[in-house]
């Protein structure tokens, strides 16, 4: 009895499935890492914008004062 020959690569692996549901999930994955990555960004400008906004309080509370 035979053992199974396994793929050595990725596009091995996918020869096996019709080409249109390779692109059609490979676009779906790609999509889905795009707006991971827009989240990230959007999230870190707004916390990049409190720390800007916190840090000239406390540089004008700390003119004032000295």
């Amino acid at each position: 009895m035979a053992l199974p020959v396994l793929p050595t690569n990725l596009f091995d692996s996918l020869a096996g499935y019709p080409p249109w549901l390779v692109a059609g999930c490979s676009t779906v994955v790609i999509a889905a890492l795009i707006w991971i990555a827009a989240k990230l960004l959007k999230w870190s400008l707004y916390l990049l914008m409190w720390l800007v906004v916190i840090g000239g309080a406390a540089a004008t509370i700390w003119l004032i004062f000295n």
